[in-house]
């Protein structure tokens, strides 16, 4: 594990919150988080967590404590057998990009994936988001051509209830 990357503890979850606006802004959605403080640490941090992160700790007399964080949880490839790990979010501050944290972040869920057996790393990427796409080519990830990714949400979800 890269020596800035380490599990997130309660103590990150504000911060975190915070990074994911953040992100959000980046991804030209700054009003679609509805993530709270209490919502998240509840779900990183409750009984039976089925969410995990970790964060980039910032170099020393940066002033800020975390500069960038994954977000994750496990899916499941019935043709594998076996769990994977889906990255729901993975954003590093703007001045930090550069620095290798991406890298580091993205390594320390491989590294995992492969320790527990897992098959697989995946996430989603905005099409526009070139830079990020470039980034993530040059680590070996590639797009799933002929797949879309499919939601049901707001008024269709409730539909169906």
């Amino acid at each position: 594990m890269h020596p800035r990357i380490r599990e997130a503890t309660p103590d990150d979850v504000a911060e975190i919150v915070d990074l994911v606006i953040e992100l959000a802004v980046y991804e030209r959605e700054p009003d679609a988080v509805k993530l709270t403080p209490e919502t998240l640490h509840g779900q990183l941090f409750g009984e039976n967590p089925a969410l995990f992160a970790h964060v980039a700790d910032a170099e020393e007399g940066s002033g800020r404590r975390i500069d960038g964080f994954s977000l994750w949880f496990l899916n499941y490839s019935t043709w594998e057998g076996t769990h994977g790990i889906y990255l729901e979010d993975l954003y590093v501050r703007q001045d930090a990009r550069g620095s290798g944290l991406g890298k580091a972040l993205l390594v320390n869920l491989a590294e995992i994936a492969t320790e527990r057996g897992y098959q697989r790393v995946e996430w989603s990427v905005l099409q526009w988001n070139e830079p990020s796409i470039a980034f993530y080519r040059s680590l070996g990830a590639f797009p799933m051509d002929g797949w879309d990714t499919m939601r049901l949400t707001g008024d269709a979800l409730e539909a169906h209830r």
